[in-house]
């Protein structure tokens, strides 16, 4: 069902100050709340903790070292900083004052709005087990992706290092968290460096002997995907050597691996000094801060529930996109946590505005379902589109096409290109750097856990 405009505090593009929208995130969602406002005669104040947009999908690739961090970045400033009608703060916004209508920065700046667009994202989801981060990073950040890295690239140096063969056998075994598409192609670039790229690397160690384990607590992989292609993606992984385990279950997670529970209630202890968490992700932290503020329940995952024009309930001057968001489309179903439908509630949110620049109604939210894609190694991935199902390298072929047309900047753009065509042709991935002090893998719990 539409709001009426009448239901909201109208917006007046004839008074003397013009009307005033925060968006909160620079993500998908909030650039495209931006960009389409532009010129529509709000004055739009665009916040994000971080100074760069973030194509969150190739994350993984950065952490396996396919990537440079810089090709999947791009400052917001220069996406929306020289439109004059949209003010770039970098802030991380701390408090939402429902009643004055203002946002607050952690260092006390206000910023008023007529309307606010929240479009914070995600986090990763630990199950009410956070102490399981330190040992089991998400890939949510560069940050994230870059200690993924370090921890990766240096469990092979100190396994070349090490004369022990039990130490020697659990740096080179990595345990990835969850089958969904950030698991699968985790799993599978982590066997494909191992099998490949480090092959002829080291005069210690084997890497083709290193042992790759992926836990999904469902009955199969990528369970959003047709049963067909989740088996297809099976076999593609075990193809690569990596291990499926499905109804398996993190018990516990430490600096030595992890425990895992499996059906019929066995134990297994898998001993790993790189783990990857892709089991869950949650909505940001100021989703709480607003469902606080607004007096609003929380859905499962920490994220905010909107009605039909993205909109919370209450105050339907507040809309919440993207990842954060509990939404759902016109025909009921729930809509992605998906860069595409970040996009597309964005947009929204946009024309909602409009609508109530013109005294009109807002429309319902309709999410277009675009298809899904997840790549699980060289020329191999799955794809769905509706009825439509393709594996093999005809799917890896359109993932490919559409993460570069998503990517933000021709600059950007050329590089990836160039990157996968060249790791594609010799098997190399040029960006195998350490980015931080290198120490040995574990020897920091190692000491915490010695007497004295």
């Amino acid at each position: 069902m539409a709001t009426l405009a009448a239901d909201v505090h109208p917006l007046d593009r004839s008074a003397a100050a013009s009307p005033k929208a925060v968006i909160i995130g620079g993500g998908f969602g909030g650039l495209a709340a931006a960009k389409d406002l532009v010129g529509s005669g709000v004055d739009v104040t665009l916040i994000d903790r971080r100074n760069h947009h973030l194509f969150q999908p190739l994350l993984y690739q950065v952490a396996t070292a396919g990537l440079s961090p810089a090709d999947i970045a791009y400052p917001i400033r220069g996406i929306v900083g020289d439109e004059d009608d949209v003010e770039v703060v970098l802030g991380d916004v701390v408090e939402i004052d429902v009643g004055g209508r203002a946002v607050v920065c952690d260092d006390g700046r206000r910023y008023d709005y007529d309307r606010l667009v929240v479009a914070a994202g995600a986090v990763s989801h630990y199950f009410g087990h956070p102490e399981w981060e330190q040992h089991a990073p998400g890939l949510k950040s560069l940050e994230d992706a870059t200690e993924l890295r370090a921890r990766i690239l240096g469990a092979f140096e100190e396994a070349e290092l090490t004369s022990d063969r039990e130490r020697r056998r659990a740096l080179m075994t990595f345990v990835v968290i969850g089958g969904g598409p950030t698991g699968v192609e985790m799993a599978g670039a982590i066997a494909e460096i191992a099998t490949t790229t480090l092959a002829d690397d080291f005069h210690h160690i084997d890497p083709a002997e290193t042992r790759v384990v992926l836990l999904e607590g469902a009955d199969r992989l990528l369970t959003p995907f047709h049963p067909k292609l989740s088996a297809k993606a099976k076999r593609s992984l075990r193809h690569l050597g990596v291990e499926v385990w499905t109804g398996a279950f993190a018990e516990e997670i430490d600096a030595g691996g992890v425990t895992v529970t499996l059906d019929g209630g066995a134990e297994e202890r898998l001993d790993a000094h790189t783990v990857v968490w892709g089991a869950g992700v949650g909505g940001a932290p100021v989703g709480a801060t607003l469902a606080d503020a607004a007096g609003v329940e929380l859905s499962r995952g920490g994220r905010v529930p909107v009605g039909s024009d993205l909109s919370i309930a209450g105050h339907p001057e507040i809309f919440v996109v993207g990842d954060l968001a509990d939404a759902t489309s016109t025909d009921g179903s729930p809509v992605p946590g998906l860069a595409p439908a970040a996009q597309q509630g964005g947009r929204h949110a946009a024309r909602c505005i409009a609508a109530d620049l013109e005294g009109v109604a807002r429309p319902a939210f309709r999410y277009l379902d675009k298809g899904s894609l997840a790549t699980i190694g060289r020329s191999k991935a799955v794809a769905e589109f509706g009825k439509l199902r393709f594996s093999g390298l005809v799917a890896w072929v359109l993932w490919w096409a559409v993460h570069i047309a998503l990517l933000i900047g021709f600059r950007s753009r050329v590089l990836v290109m160039f990157s996968w065509g060249w790791s594609w042709l010799t098997y190399n991935r040029g960006a195998r750097l350490i980015t931080r002090a290198w120490r040995p893998v574990g020897r920091e719990a190692e000491r915490e856990s010695s007497p004295g």
